[in-house]
């Protein structure tokens, strides 16, 4: 019976062996340096189409072709970068509602694949109303938009916020979208410190027209000492009188609040009066 020698490191089958191990371990760290050294000229070259598409001083060709470069790569990152474009408010105002609308359409072609950088966006930006317009083309139904909305809008409790465009502009939108669980969500910012907040509330309160949810709250901001403006008043009597709300439970506290212009008749609807010719 013969006996298989061990191989000596002298021996040329162990050093081809190595050889060929070291060829293949070279290969491998050659092959996974191309594809981090890729990932990486990828990863500079969108940052830097990013910084060209939100520079308000760079010419307009060059915005459009770091804009174009980031559509065609189509990633979220890519995506969520030409959404920022929306941020950037350029000095020529012509101009800079032509790209925002290029934005726009690009991002509206996206389909729901941009949906998750749209979402980022919404829950990072300052201002939120063109990221808005494309939400409501390609959002895949109007519960799942108004869903997304409301992620958004639990960000923003009622109370004081520095800066409360955003909480208007999403208040808006919701009012525009006239769902029937959209008076629910803003009903609480009938509360808000911001006054333009609870304006905005109020004009959507009566585009819903949902008497249920929407009457006796914006009769206890009308009677309530507390409230100070005059031109939410206003509109809330204006709102009453045109969908013929009745003021029961309230009369003798909107008598005292109702503003000049206005009356109330005996079943308690707030009635407009003429204007004397």
């Amino acid at each position: 019976m013969s006996v298989k020698r061990p191989i000596c490191a002298t021996d040329p089958v162990y050093n081809d062996s190595l050889s060929k191990r070291g060829i293949e371990s070279d290969q491998l760290a050659m092959g996974l340096f191309d594809i981090f050294s890729k990932d990486k000229r990828e990863e500079r070259s969108r940052a830097g189409n990013i910084q060209r598409a939100i520079n308000k001083y760079a010419q307009t060709g060059d915005r459009y072709k770091a804009m174009e470069a980031l559509a065609t790569e189509g990633s979220d990152e890519a995506i969520y970068g030409l959404l920022r474009r929306f941020g950037m408010m350029y000095d020529k105002s012509i101009e800079d509602e032509q790209e925002k609308e290029w934005v726009f359409d690009t991002l509206v072609s996206k389909g729901e694949s941009a949906l998750p950088a749209v979402k980022r966006y919404l829950v990072s930006a300052d201002s939120v109303s063109w990221p808005l317009r494309v939400l409501q083309k390609i959002a895949p139904s109007k519960d799942a938009e108004l869903e997304m909305i409301a992620d958004v809008l639990a960000r923003h409790e009622p109370g004081y916020e520095r800066d409360p465009t955003k909480k208007v502009q999403l208040i808006r939108h919701i009012g525009l979208m006239k769902h029937p669980k959209g008076a629910a969500l803003v009903a609480p910012y009938l509360a808000d410190m911001d006054e333009g907040v609870r304006f905005s509330t109020i004009e959507a309160l009566f585009a819903f027209k949902n008497e249920e949810e929407a009457r006796e709250k914006l009769l206890e901001l009308f009677v309530s000492d507390a409230e100070e403006s005059l031109r939410l008043r206003l509109r809330i009597a204006e709102g009453f009188a045109d969908l013929g709300w009745l003021v029961q439970g309230h009369r003798g506290g909107v008598e005292k609040k109702l503003p000049d212009g206005f009356q109330l008749d005996r079943e308690g609807h707030i009635l407009k009066l003429k204007k004397p010719e």
